[in-house]
């Protein structure tokens, strides 16, 4: 009877054995009789390459947090950044072309757009200003807003994010941190309307962050704190929402209405002990840009490495805030903390 357990334990401990093995087992390992399989190493996904000390900066012109970032009818380079000059212009080569100083006392650079004129518009937090200047001389040649003055009527904002144009030269202003609506002018400035609050129902926001128009008169809101694009029709009807793809900061319209998204992954909200009052996703747990049809399909992603503080590199970003994208499909990212602007050329890829 011994010697029948003996053998039965022995074959229990053999099988065991050798189910071990088996699972530990590398499937890709070649063996000596079969044949193996060379894939083809073709890159299929869209990618970038940064381009180091892109672009050349003065010694006397300093960054801070760069917020914005915008492209001419030449494929000049324009970014807002919260010193002085709060306004500088690069050519695509990177070479330095001009620049302005801020608008006045107290301000906070957030938002620049180009419109179809050519003209630049600047979206300040400090001054609750939205402003077209000139793209010649910087020379102010409208003002929505109060300097100084927050407030939520029709004259005043309260910390104003960004500003979009429709086809027929209306606008769309994104208010902001301090109010939660966006708030519709003509061309000339003359209020029309305005619509949301906030809170977290859709068409309500919490932070809209940035805003663009598409060729439909479609208005694309970064609605950041909620983590979703919201998109209404030009009387502030709600047509869609875009949810739980990320917390979108900055926004970019192509001339072939592709939405373009930059930000960081979906999170919950937490308190970091270095930025306690910051919004959702300060800091971020990751950087990504997307790109999005008018009905919503993601056609594109991208993610980007997160730097940590004051170790950021060529490539890395910190609190990616805005993306501009060019004809050939190369981006312009600016970060917060990184306090840069940065160009990214776009791969060739086989299809």
């Amino acid at each position: 009877m011994k010697q029948i357990v003996s053998a039965a334990l022995a074959g229990l401990v053999s099988v065991c054995s050798y189910g071990g093995a088996r699972a530990q087992a590398n499937p890709y390992a070649a063996k000596p009789t079969t044949p193996t399989v060379t894939y083809p190493r073709v890159n299929m996904a869209t990618t970038y390459a940064v381009v180091p000390g892109w672009p050349t900066r003065r010694p006397d012109v300093g960054w801070g947090q760069v917020c914005a970032v915008a492209l001419d009818r030449q494929e000049n380079v324009w970014i807002h950044t919260r010193t002085n000059q709060a306004v500088q212009v690069y050519a695509a080569d990177g070479r330095f072309l001009k620049s302005w100083p801020a608008p006045g006392t107290n301000s906070i650079a957030h938002g620049l757009r180009i419109d179809a004129g050519g003209n630049v518009w600047l979206t300040d937090v400090g001054r609750h200003t939205v402003t077209k200047h000139s793209p010649d001389d910087g020379r102010v040649l409208l003002t929505l807003g109060v300097a100084g003055e927050p407030g939520c009527d029709e004259k005043h904002f309260f910390k104003p994010t960004d500003i979009a144009f429709a086809p027929n030269g209306d606008l769309f202003v994104s208010d902001g941190y301090g109010n939660a609506r966006i708030v519709h002018f003509d061309k000339d400035g003359r209020f029309i309307h305005a619509w949301g609050e906030l809170g977290t129902k859709p068409g309500c926001f919490s932070i809209p962050h940035n805003i663009v128009c598409d060729s439909h008169s479609h208005v694309y809101v970064a609605d950041r704190n909620n983590a979703r694009v919201q998109v209404f029709d030009a009387q502030g009807n709600l047509l869609d929402v875009w949810s739980d793809l990320l917390v979108p900061w900055g926004l970019w319209l192509s001339p072939q209405d592709d939405i373009w998204v930059c930000g960081s992954g979906p999170m919950e909200w937490s308190v970091d002990p270095k930025y306690p009052t910051a919004p959702l996703g300060c800091p971020p747990k990751d950087q990504l840009v997307m790109r999005f049809n008018t009905a919503g399909k993601l056609l594109q992603l991208w993610t980007l490495p997160k730097a940590a503080d004051g170790e950021e590199k060529p490539g890395t970003l910190n609190w990616l805030h805005s993306i501009a994208v060019d004809s050939q499909g190369n981006l312009y990212c600016t970060d917060i903390i990184g306090k840069r602007v940065q160009k990214f050329i776009r791969k060739a890829i086989i299809r």
